[in-house]
């Protein structure tokens, strides 16, 4: 296990690395620079422009930026982000919680209504609760993240006003409100980009789970328990949904970090301020740091998360060794 362990944290390190140097690479090879995008006033002079990437070491040639970008890294220095006037660091601290809530609920959520809506389809195969079912996830499927988050902006903030439009709060009456009134405000802000987020990923996890439960249905131990008594229901939902889970806990190992950064639409419609926002907003400014810290973010939570998954399909399924 220890050395099984070593090696995958050897081959998150070097993952991370590859990840990070290639979008340090293409963020600097892009048109533009922060000092641009951020002194743009007519009575800025090229003088004081140039003044500033010196300050920064941005006149440094590209492979000195990146030496001194890792070595700062390492030491926990994430560098200056240009649009925020801050550190990384700080910036880094607000936004990746908020992106997390919001992904951590809709991967709860998703995990939990796709396995419910999965094994309710393999329960009767063919039938009508299944080609039904099947319609609707196809089409959750198939409709674009930003379409479904408009969608249900116009439904519930503009024709049936409901909920709130976007933010984490109400920016005017939240710090006036009770502990109680505080809490239900965080979440009916809540509501809308997690209820999206999950239908969305909900959809493919079904279809993904109804295939993993179809693939175990014609086994023996699945005849065994039949022929013992059990009914197919619960024969379905006693023994084949466990053995089922183990290609869905693999699966989910990958989904949370994919969710966390694939809520880039999601907090961008709803102006949700986690690092969806954060991160396209730093590309628009050309704000190097804030990009490459995003991204470095983003990188190990995926080595994370594939590691998680791997050591809960061993813990699942005592077939399972780690060498």
């Amino acid at each position: 296990m220890r050395r099984y362990l070593a090696g995958r944290l050897l081959q998150a390190v070097g993952v991370v690395l590859m990840v990070t140097t290639l979008t340090f690479v293409l963020v600097h090879l892009a048109p533009g620079d922060p000092v641009s995008a951020a002194l743009n006033g007519p009575g800025v002079t090229e003088t004081v422009r140039q003044h500033w990437r010196e300050s920064y070491g941005l006149d440094r040639p590209l492979g000195e930026q990146y030496v001194r970008w890792i070595s700062n890294a390492a030491r926990g220095e994430l560098g200056f982000s240009f649009s925020h006037r801050r550190p990384v660091r700080d910036v880094l601290a607000d936004a990746l919680p908020r992106t997390m809530l919001l992904a951590g609920l809709s991967f709860a959520l998703s995990f939990l209504v796709g396995i419910v809506v999965g094994v309710l389809q393999a329960e009767r195969p063919g039938g009508t609760r299944d080609r039904w079912l099947g319609r609707v996830l196809l089409l959750l499927y198939s409709v674009p993240d930003f379409w479904l988050a408009l969608v249900a902006l116009l439904a519930f903030s503009y024709w049936l006003p409901l909920l709130p439009a976007g933010g984490i709060v109400d920016p005017v009456m939240h710090d006036y409100l009770s502990t109680g009134g505080r809490i239900a405000d965080r979440l009916k802000h809540l509501v809308l980009p997690v209820v999206t987020l999950t239908l969305l990923s909900a959809a493919s996890i079904a279809r993904y789970q109804r295939s993993a439960l179809l693939d175990v249905l014609p086994s023996d131990w699945m005849r065994t328990a039949l022929a013992k008594g059990l009914s197919f229901r619960a024969a379905v939902r006693q023994h084949a949904v466990r053995n089922a889970l183990l290609p869905t806990i693999t699966l989910a190992g990958l989904w949370l970090p994919s969710l966390a950064a694939g809520t880039v639409f999601i907090e961008k419609v709803f102006s949700w301020p986690g690092m969806g926002l954060v991160t396209v907003n730093a590309i628009g400014a050309r704000d190097y740091p804030l990009v490459t810290a995003g991204v470095l973010a983003i990188s190990v939570l995926v080595v994370l998360g594939a590691l998680l998954a791997d050591l809960a399909v061993a813990l699942v399924d005592p077939r399972v060794r780690l060498s």
